[in-house]
């Protein structure tokens, strides 16, 4: 059993910051990738920043520069520094695990942390 958990969601004010931590718990499988999306009211579902455990990333253009994601592999956590925040990043944050079980990826969901920024 894989369970994501996350934290750090909140209010802020435009320009403001936040950091999101997300934390996989479970055993029998090797993680190849984390990352996070986030969804708006409305809106589908989109990516926002990945991370591979050989430390590649990649950004959406709408946050390149402004948000930061970072891992702790030993500690199975994802980290989600946003920075410059705005009020159209406003959304719920979901984090992602895609881990390897017999040579098939299976990708997991976290529970979603609510981000608002006011204007």
């Amino acid at each position: 059993q894989v369970q994501l958990v996350e934290s750090g969601g909140g209010l802020v004010q435009a320009g403001g910051s936040l950091r999101l931590s997300c934390t996989v718990s479970g055993s029998g499988f090797r993680l190849n990738a984390m990352g996070w999306y986030r969804q708006a009211p409305g809106k589908q579902r989109e990516l926002v920043a990945t991370i591979t455990s050989g430390g590649t990333i990649n950004y959406a253009a709408s946050v390149k520069g402004r948000f930061t994601i970072s891992s702790d592999n030993a500690k199975n956590t994802v980290y989600l520094q946003m920075d410059s925040l705005k009020p159209e990043d406003t959304a719920v944050y979901y984090c992602t695990s895609d881990r390897v079980v017999a040579g098939t990826t299976f990708r997991s969901w976290g529970q979603g942390s609510q981000v608002t920024v006011s204007s």
